[in-house]
């Protein structure tokens, strides 16, 4: 075991801080560095690479968190996008030729490109998770929040570290 991985995010607020807990403590009881890795590049790297990849996730209240890939490279940020915006920038992105659309929001996406096999894989696969995690630097893991939580503080206020 080289080192530990884990994805950041984007996904729900408490599912990022348990899951990034346990793989930070896992990596301190077996003495090894933890790695971030999106969970978006994780599900991108799940599938073949070649062409344009969407890795889509169900961000929920009507918003997808999409990233958009080309022969396995990012070609956009990740995002929390409504699906209309999505939509538009997946078909804005695209060039013709091969095309995924990946992940547990994949179906919301479903005929924005002609031809475009549909994955609606639920979860990244552990093997393509590892694979970029060992190409991944050697910094502590950050959870990636594309929004702002719904849980709030009496009086609204967000708690620290949620606001990015």
């Amino acid at each position: 075991l080289d080192r530990v991985a884990v994805t950041v995010g984007p996904g729900s607020f408490t599912g990022l801080r348990v899951g990034m807990a346990f793989a930070k403590g896992l990596g301190l009881a077996v003495d090894r560095p933890v790695v971030g890795v999106t969970s978006l590049a994780a599900l991108a790297a799940s599938v073949d690479c070649r062409g344009l990849v969407a890795a889509v996730i169900d961000a929920r209240r009507g918003q997808l968190y999409l990233q958009i890939f080309l022969d396995g490279r990012a070609i956009m940020a990740p995002d929390a996008l409504s699906a209309e915006t999505a939509a538009a920038r997946l078909a804005e992105l695209w060039r013709g030729g091969p095309a995924q659309i990946v992940g547990p929001g994949a179906q919301m996406l479903a005929g924005i490109l002609h031809g475009a096999e549909i994955n609606p894989l639920p979860a990244a696969d552990p093997v393509a998770l590892a694979r970029l995690a060992m190409a991944a630097p050697l910094t502590p893991p950050r959870p990636l929040y594309l929004r702002a939580p719904d849980a709030k503080l009496p009086g609204g206020i967000i708690p620290p570290g949620f606001d990015q």
